[in-house]
């Protein structure tokens, strides 16, 4: 079972789209990541698992996996990794092997238009 764990908005000013999610719509900072000099935060409402992770345009300059960038990217969580890259297979979609990357085990598949979407455990 997969099920949507985060959304990943690219920004120009995190800072101040932060402040727009918190202190303007209601939510809460509920995750918050240093990376390369550059402060990742996640919000979302306290009540609810989802978020949105902010992350900045300047982090991704060189783009090594040449993302469209103006398109949200969407993460996803299993509980089985394994399991849900299989069944992705089983029905014909292009997965990736199962790596790590920063310490977190993952995979990455893709839709028709070639955009990637991750899947955690």
């Amino acid at each position: 079972m997969m099920r949507v764990r985060y959304v990943v908005l690219y920004v120009n000013d995190a800072e101040a789209c932060r402040r727009f999610w918190i202190d303007q719509v209601g939510m809460v900072e509920k995750h918050r990541a240093e990376f390369g000099g550059f402060s990742i935060v996640q919000v979302g409402f306290a009540d609810q698992p989802f978020a949105f992770e902010l992350v900045p345009l300047a982090l991704m300059a060189d783009n090594p996996d040449g993302l469209d960038l103006a398109t949200p990217s969407i993460a996803l969580q299993a509980d089985d990794l394994e399991a849900a890259r299989a069944a992705l297979l089983e029905r014909g979609v292009t997965a990736l092997e199962i790596g790590e990357h920063s310490g977190v085990r993952s995979f990455a598949f893709s839709d028709p238009e070639g955009r990637w979407f991750a899947v955690t455990a």
